[in-house]
């Protein structure tokens, strides 16, 4: 070959990318605010390599986030970092991202009287310009006579000399006082109840100081497996690690009392033994119910997805499940089915219609062998259903096209017909993903505007089936709200957070966790603890008893105790008492379980895989073995 010819030859091979330059590489937001950032990437020699494919990267997501077209939003207040990549080149940009400004500002004091030698906490409530909490504002304190009551940078208060003295609490602009009365007094001989205690790690303590006067100390843990936390005049404390810790409650200046916890290792073994199968190896599974039809069986059914049918499978005998027929639709995702009460009527949801018009389908179940279609309602949901719940004869449907709730009366299948919406008002990014109904309260997962409580007939704001009312909402810097479940005094949220490209068909790294939400107080919800699998992203859950069940995705099936009261990790306190991975070397993706969710019918855990399909298994107590 010539010269000439090797050097034409060259000419018609494009480099690969080299570098990649972002701009701005650094950028300053407010929370809220929005920017763009730009990339060119270019060869070896310098040149521009218009048409490399880019994937944008999100490094802090709390804190920041991207689009594909490189549009950034400022989440959270902190820095973080966003990134570009092109083949096996990476780029990086800085973003800092300021807290918005304290517009109000609240201040109460625990006891507005103290007695001299005690203090107590400064309670700040702050919000911002867009009407939403401040978290950890940054306050300043000053005291209007330190020889009555000192007030420290943390905001604590201590009661020195009988008078009255003003607290003043700033933020920027904005201010608030508090005003304390110091008598005189002795808090006497105090003491921490209990004095001494054995526990298990997760086990929540309520520790008390006891004096001659109510104290509201400032409590502290020695460690690092261990965590305690001030709540009205208690310290409330779990830990994560066994072994011997010491409780401090530091209840005036100088003057502190003691306690001690011995902490045991947590050990509940239990084993997930699988009992049968209904594998599905050429298509992707859905979300699966099971019910007990008219007929005394018991029945299974598994939408698609990706796919355009539902399955019924026969699984009166748990080990053998029998396949009885199926139901094909206009669709390229049946996500969702749900069973009414009476056993006699389905609904699957459906999304990806050929001709745009999705809705819901309601089937006939009097042979729950062979169900078929009844009616099929599009009129006000044609933008597709993600998911439905069935309370009486009204089904909560979730809309992708207005993300509202639209609420559907099924009393004459035939004929179904909408009689109720509801819709998250004034947000900029809404988008209602999931819904359940338990005990007159709908709980609405909103992503990015976190779960929503509403009255749908408990009377307590003044909500029916019909015409909900709000009652709470809250949100998270992430977002990604994608279920709930209510059992008992808490709400169990669950993030779904995939990345930003993503292949059904390959392997996927999904994340998120669930938020235990305190529910006792409805109208604001408190988050207390967490259960967070590593590496891992959760799905659908279902709570029994004092068990929670979590489809964890690429985690597989997990069972986590939820006896007595909740704080701190869960997971890294060893609730968690069994796993099974639901991998299949037979399946749409070969050795790489993604378990859809749980549901408890009969004695048997019941759920479905993305890749390899439905799966019947049994709790053994009294055993653990992770497969």
């Amino acid at each position: 070959m010539t010269t000439s010819a090797f050097l034409l030859l060259l000419a018609g091979v494009q480099a690969g990318p080299d570098r990649i330059e972002l701009d701005p590489a650094s950028l300053t937001l407010d929370v809220g605010e929005t920017a763009n950032v730009t990339a060119a990437v270019f060869d070896e020699s310098g040149t521009v390599l218009a048409d490399a494919p880019l994937l944008w990267m999100m490094m802090s997501p709390e804190v920041v986030e991207v689009d594909q077209n490189g549009r950034v939003w400022a989440v959270g207040p902190g820095e973080g970092r966003i990134a570009a990549r092109s083949g096996n080149v990476m780029s990086f940009a800085t973003v800092v991202v300021r807290a918005l400004p304290v517009a109000t500002l609240d201040a109460s004091l625990a006891a507005s009287t103290l007695v001299t030698g005690t203090s107590a906490p400064v309670r700040i409530r702050a919000t911002g310009p867009d009407g939403e909490p401040v978290m950890a504002p940054d306050v300043d304190y000053a005291s209007s006579d330190e020889a009555v009551a000192r007030v420290d940078a943390t905001g604590r208060v201590y009661a020195r000399a009988p008078g009255q003295a003003t607290v003043t609490a700033s933020a920027g602009a904005v201010s608030a006082t508090v005003s304390v009365t110091v008598e005189q007094g002795d808090p006497g001989a105090v003491e921490i109840v209990p004095a001494e205690i054995r526990a298990r790690t997760g086990d929540v303590i309520r520790f008390e100081a006891r004096g001659a006067t109510t104290l509201y100390p400032e409590w502290s843990v020695s460690g690092a497996g261990a965590q305690i936390e001030a709540e009205g005049t208690e310290g409330v404390f779990v830990a994560e690690r066994p072994g011997t810790y010491r409780v401090t409650a530091m209840y005036g200046e100088g003057r502190a009392a003691t306690g001690s916890a011995e902490i045991t290792t947590r050990i509940e073994e239990a084993e997930l033994v699988t009992v049968g199968r209904g594998a599905a190896a050429d298509h992707h599974s859905g979300d699966t119910w099971v019910f007990e039809g008219v007929n005394g069986r018991d029945y299974a059914y598994v939408g698609t997805y990706m796919y355009d049918w539902m399955k019924a499978w026969d699984v009166t005998d748990p080990s053998a499940p029998v396949l009885t027929d199926s139901i094909q639709l206009d669709a390229r995702r049946i996500n969702d089915v749900k069973i009414h009460p009476d056993n006699r009527i389905g609904i699957l949801t459906r999304e990806g219609a050929s001709d745009r018009r999705n809705g819901i389908v309601v089937l006939d179940l009097s042979e729950p062998a062979h169900p078929t279609i009844i009616s099929e309602y599009k009129r006000t949901v044609p933008g597709g259903v993600h998911n439905v719940w069935i309370e009486g004869d009204l089904v909560y449907a979730v809309h992708n096209g207005t993300s509202d709730i639209h609420i559907i009366d099924i009393s004459d299948p035939a004929n179904p017909d909408e009689v109720g919406r509801w819709g998250m008002p004034e947000s900029d990014h809404k988008s209602l993903h999931d819904v359940v109904v338990q005990d007159g309260y709908a709980y609405l997962s909103y992503w990015d505007d976190g779960a929503v409580t509403l009255d749908v007939g408990a009377g307590t704001h003044g909500g029916t089936p019909t015409e909900p009312t709000l009652v709470s909402r809250y949100k998270y810097p992430v977002g990604n709200t994608h279920t709930a479940w209510r059992a008992g005094r808490y709400l169990f949220v669950g993030d779904e957070i995939f990345p930003q490209v993503w292949d059904a068909d390959a392997p996927i790294e999904a994340r998120g966790y669930i938020h235990v939400l305190d529910m006792q107080d409805p109208d604001n919800p408190v988050e207390v603890a967490r259960y967070e699998v590593p590496e891992a992203g959760a799905h659908n859950i279902w709570v029994e008893g004092d068990r929670l069940y979590v489809g964890y995705y690429q985690a597989g099936l997990r069972v986590v105790d939820i006896s007595g009261e909740l704080r701190g990790d869960l997971y890294r306190q060893g609730r968690e008492i069994a796993i099974l991975k639901t991998t299949d070397a037979e399946s749409t993706v070969p050795n790489w379980g993604m378990t859809w969710g749980a549901q408890i019918h009969k004695g048997h855990i019941f759920t479905s895989d993305l890749n390899s399909g439905l799966w019947i298994v049994k709790l053994v107590e009294g055993q653990r073995i992770i497969s």
